[in-house]
């Protein structure tokens, strides 16, 4: 049968005043003749002109809203950037008046930090670090100066909070979204640049999670309440920080450049036989956890509700939050210290 014509009997059969899409479909289809005996083409003619049919007007909405939804997220990420922009512009005049006053200074990077988005003020940090030590560069080796000021930065953001899955995940992937930026745009030294960003991660997170597993034998009891909260999952996540190091690394790789994913995909083989310092410390950790809060898990997960609405604990989360204003001052220093380092050079 001749297809231009099947589809013409189609639509000129499709009666859009049945109220249901069985009965237009159906007309349609008794008006074809030998329906049973057409071939595979056929149908499929038969069935996409129907489709087109039903579906033009829904398309069309479609169409419309996608447009608007992509000139909607163009706005807003304008908007957005102008908004973080303003902040930014707000907290320089502030830091040029107090700029004498190491004190007030302290404090207001405090506030800049809850009121400025935390990975974009991490990313820009990395990416200045790395770039320092790239322009400091006079005896043709960044390796170790690059190893230790994203070791103190990863160190430093990952250390105040939480050890969940999602958070350090998404500090390891902004530090090594900043450092793949710097690297494509100096391919002459990707390699050593990816490389020890990959191990100053490494080593900052051995360091936070050693840091929390002293910490666990002087946590306050407010602290264990909250501890207790997501008690079974930083159990789980200490057990698998080898394998989301490597996702990390793999999944920014699949987002890179072909030369930067082939680098990427290189170190993160080799360096999978360099992780069982990572691995023992995060195994330590989560026994040394399980040792000794299992029991007070079990005895306190019925008074938690209670406890994390007291004011003290309410106050703990509170400088939870806070102490990432310690931790911009700290990485400011580690930075100073890895620029002077290099000036002595």
């Amino acid at each position: 049968m001749d297809l231009e014509k099947l589809v013409d009997e189609v639509e000129k059969s499709y009666n859009r005043r049945f109220k249901s899409v069985e009965k237009r479909v159906s007309t349609s289809v008794e008006s074809i003749d030998d329906i049973n005996e057409l071939e595979l083409a056929e149908i499929k003619i038969v069935a996409t002109t129907l489709l087109d049919l039903e579906t033009q007007n829904l398309q069309s909405d479609v169409e419309k809203l996608l447009s608007q939804k992509e000139a909607i997220e163009r706005s807003l990420e304008k908007k957005q950037s102008e908004l973080q922009e303003s902040k930014y512009a707000v907290f320089n005049a502030l830091e040029d008046k107090l700029s004498s006053n190491e004190s007030a200074l302290s404090k207001l990077h405090q506030v800049k930090l809850q009121s400025i988005d935390l990975y974009d003020i991490l990313s820009e940090m990395v990416e200045a670090a790395i770039i320092t030590t790239l322009e400091k560069d006079y005896d043709g080796d960044i390796s170790e100066t690059t190893i230790e000021v994203v070791k103190e930065i990863t160190f430093e953001a990952i250390k105040e909070g939480s050890l969940s899955t999602i958070r350090v995940r998404k500090i390891l992937s902004t530090i090594l979204i900043a450092a793949i930026e710097v690297a494509e745009a100096t391919p002459n030294r990707a390699d050593e640049i990816l490389s020890s960003t990959l191990k100053g991660m490494r080593s900052g997170l051995i360091q936070a999670i050693d840091r929390f597993r002293k910490r666990l034998a002087f946590m306050p009891l407010e602290a264990k309440h909250i501890l207790i909260e997501d008690y079974d999952t930083i159990i789980e996540d200490l057990n698998q920080t080898d394998t989301l190091f490597s996702q990390v690394v793999i999944t920014q790789a699949s987002q890179s450049t072909q030369s930067t994913k082939k680098i990427l995909q290189e170190i993160n083989k080799e360096m999978r036989y360099d992780l069982e310092e990572l691995v023992h410390i995060s195994k330590e950790t989560a026994e040394v956890m399980k040792n000794r809060f299992s029991n007070f898990a079990k005895t306190a997960v019925k008074k938690a509700d209670i406890a994390l609405k007291s004011p003290k604990a309410v106050e703990a989360k509170r400088m939870g939050k806070e102490a990432w204003g310690v931790a911009k001052v700290a990485l400011g220093s580690a930075i100073k210290t890895a620029k002077d380092a290099i000036d002595k050079k």
